[in-house]
């Protein structure tokens, strides 16, 4: 869905053309599904998660190591 939007003539401010431009792409509705389009990700499948949490406790028990020994 291509929103097309040209000068009225050439004396016609930058400023208006873009506002033009911006009210026809809220208009069309657009933007929620390009918005939608950016958040969708992936399911991540079990053995992932797994992995990712083994690993979030890993650093987790070595920050609060650090921690205890005064290293940071």
């Amino acid at each position: 869905m291509a929103i097309k939007v040209t000068r009225k003539d050439q004396s016609e401010a930058s400023e208006n053309v873009i506002r033009r431009f911006n009210r026809k792409v809220l208009q069309s509705g657009v933007m929620p599904l390009a918005k939608a389009q950016m958040r969708f990700s992936k399911p991540i499948s079990k053995r992932e998660r797994r992995k990712k949490a083994i690993l979030r406790e890993i650093r987790r028990a070595e920050k609060v190591e650090r921690i205890k020994l005064g290293l940071k």
